[in-house]
């Protein structure tokens, strides 16, 4: 995990001198472990505060990415309304060398008197959780209730019954305790002597990355890295490698830790985020990107953007991926078979000439035979052929049945290509679902591709009657090329079918990547004639919202939407143009961010 407890200090340190003082506005919830408080702040003004109690990401910080919010608020969010709306953020504290932080309340109760109350987070991998507690330390509600099977245990500190435990339940009503800490050095008060003595005891063919890691709490393994980098020139140097100086320098550089200040630290591998830390990083030696930035806020906004957006997908759309998957394989097993059958069609000619054979075979022939022997007369050297004969039929019964043979053979061609077309498009139209649902947004955009999925007959109708007669509509991204112009983006077919062809003029223009699945891009021209850099950019942005956006070149068409049409029956989101032209362009997710409407 990233956000050890030293990057987590400089987190606290700096969301400290922007909040502290700040009156909390309101409360949302948009996900099941997440919880955003709109703060007013007197340093920064308006800002979000948003708190990850998600097991694979859990954090804290300040966001500004736009998260849609459930039409009816969860129980907990409730509960913080109704203790913390109105609420002063005296300030952020953490446990020491823990992952662990508590925001500190001054807010009024029923009687209008002030009280405390502290929220806790608890950014510690698998047993993350996010606890409302009141003045006293008692717990009104959490996010994850823990009782008995899955306690921690704590060790009392008592001298009659040294190895007395107590289970540290999770429940409301409950007195909170802290989650047991690491048995671990702490390597920001250890002094000079103490770290002497711990090196002296490590084995001599550890490696140093690994030495520090166990013995030392609050670093993560990047950290550890690093470190052993800086004192041995190389991330895995075994101690005993680097010698009296080195482990010298590697001691050097672990008590440097104490002063160095908190510099946001982000590592890139071909253009994506790969990590983040608090000091500069040189072990990569330019395999890797490193970008030090302003804050740690927009670092991990930015960080976990891409990750937090397809885990948001996954949790709340979980079944229509699992429908529409379904649904897929099932038509491509389908069309495989098709395919089988079709392949067998083509032989149907040799069905023919065996009846030509037998029919002029008659008088060699009689009922009960099983194979007859003759001139093939349609080999062009003459051989003989064997050919298989039913005993139960009349000669002319079994010549009639290879004519018959051959009529269904060329009638199931007939029919199979045109349930193999239909059954491509069928294909085409579920992978571009699947390639919609990664575009959602929120919950809005996940409803309107389950409501145009049961309008498929993919998925069952809501089964309440005040359910069946509501209908979902969530709208488009909207984009503002560099030149003014305004850039629409369809997010799924019901949004594309309503751009394309509603509300797009015919002197408008339509981008779309060529023979791969993507969003329906309109540049909207206002009577005009648009420039150039904006056919490009969104040109881009079409690249970017579709399946190709991990490529570097994408080739992608485009006209103006009088030459785009939706042939009758056609699915949600399929269209056929004309008179196009194709620009190869390169995805880019900056521009993208920097074009977008909020």
């Amino acid at each position: 995990m990233p956000l050890d407890a030293l990057c987590l200090s400089g987190v606290i340190h700096e969301l400290n001198a922007t909040l502290s003082g700040g009156r909390v506005d309101k409360i949302y919830q948009p996900g099941r472990d997440e919880v955003i408080f709109a703060l007013r702040s007197p340093a920064a003004g308006n800002v979000r505060l948003l708190l990850s109690a998600n097991p694979a990401h859990p954090r804290l910080h300040l966001t500004t990415l736009p998260l849609e919010n459930p039409e009816k608020p969860p129980m907990f969010c409730m509960l913080l309304r109704k203790h913390l709306s109105g609420a002063r953020l005296l300030e952020l504290v953490q446990t020491p060398l823990e992952r662990v932080v508590t925001l500190r309340f001054e807010a009024l109760n029923e009687l209008g008197d002030r009280v405390e109350r502290r929220l806790v987070l608890e950014a510690i991998s698998h047993k993350t959780n996010l606890v409302l507690l009141d003045g006293e330390g008692r717990i009104l509600d959490c996010i994850r209730h823990v009782g008995l099977d899955g306690a921690d245990k704590l060790l009392l500190q008592r001298e009659d019954q040294p190895d007395a435990v107590r289970y540290r339940v999770l429940q409301p009503g409950m007195f909170y305790h802290l989650p047991p800490g690491v048995n671990k050095e702490n390597p920001l008060t250890a002094d000079r002597a103490r770290l002497e003595a711990l090196l002296s005891a490590a084995p001599e063919e550890a490696q140093a990355d690994r030495w520090l890691l166990d013995t030392f709490g609050g670093l993560s393994p990047l950290v550890c890295r690093e470190l052993a980098h800086r004192a041995g020139g190389a991330a895995d140097v075994r101690l005993n490698l680097l010698g009296p100086e080195g482990q010298a320098r590697l001691l050097d550089q672990l008590e440097a830790l104490r002063e160095a200040p908190r510099v946001p630290t982000m590592i890139s591998m071909e253009g994506r985020p790969k990590d983040f830390t608090f000091l500069p990083v040189g072990q990569y030696e330019g395999a890797a990107q490193v970008d030090q930035w302003p804050a740690f806020s927009p670092l991990l906004d930015a960080f976990f953007e891409q990750r937090e957006r397809q885990d948001r997908v996954k949790q709340k759309g979980q079944d229509l991926i699992k429908a529409v998957t379904n649904a897929r394989d099932r038509t491509a097993r389908k069309i495989g078979n098709q395919e089988k059958e079709l392949a067998a069609t083509r032989d149907r000619d040799r069905l023919r000439q065996l009846g030509d054979i037998l029919t002029s075979s008659f008088y060699q022939m009689e009922k009960g035979m099983a194979r007859l022997r003759t001139v093939d007369f349609y080999d062009p050297e003459g051989r003989e052929i064997e050919i298989k004969l039913d005993p139960l039929l009349t000669p002319q019964q079994n010549a009639a049945k290879y004519y018959k043979d051959y009529n269904r053979a060329k009638k199931a061609e007939e029919m199979l290509t045109i349930q193999l077309e239909k059954g491509q498009k069928e294909l085409d139209y579920l992978n571009s679902v699947l390639e919609t649902i990664s575009l959602a947004e929120g919950e809005r955009d996940l409803a309107e591709i389950r409501q145009e999925l049961a309008d498929t007959g993919y998925l069952r109708r809501p089964g309440k009657a005040k359910d069946r007669g509501r209908r979902v509509a969530s709208k488009p991204m909207e984009f503002r090329s560099t030149a003014g112009l305004r850039i629409s983006v369809g997010k799924n077919n019901s949004q594309n079918d309503l751009l394309t062809c509603k509300l797009a003029g015919k002197g408008d223009i339509w981008f779309h990547t060529q023979k791969i699945h993507g969003s329906h891009v309109i540049l909207w021209t206002e009577g005009g004639q648009p420039d150039l850099q904006s056919l490009n950019e969104a040109a881009i942005l079409a690249a970017w919202f579709s399946q190709g956006r991990d490529s570097s070149k994408v080739p992608v068409d485009y006209t103006p939407v009088r030459y785009v049409k939706k042939p009758g029956g056609a699915r949600p989101g399929m269209v056929i143009y004309t008179t196009y032209e194709t620009a190869q362009v390169t995805p880019d997710g900056e521009l993208a961010k920097r074009l977008r409407v909020k």
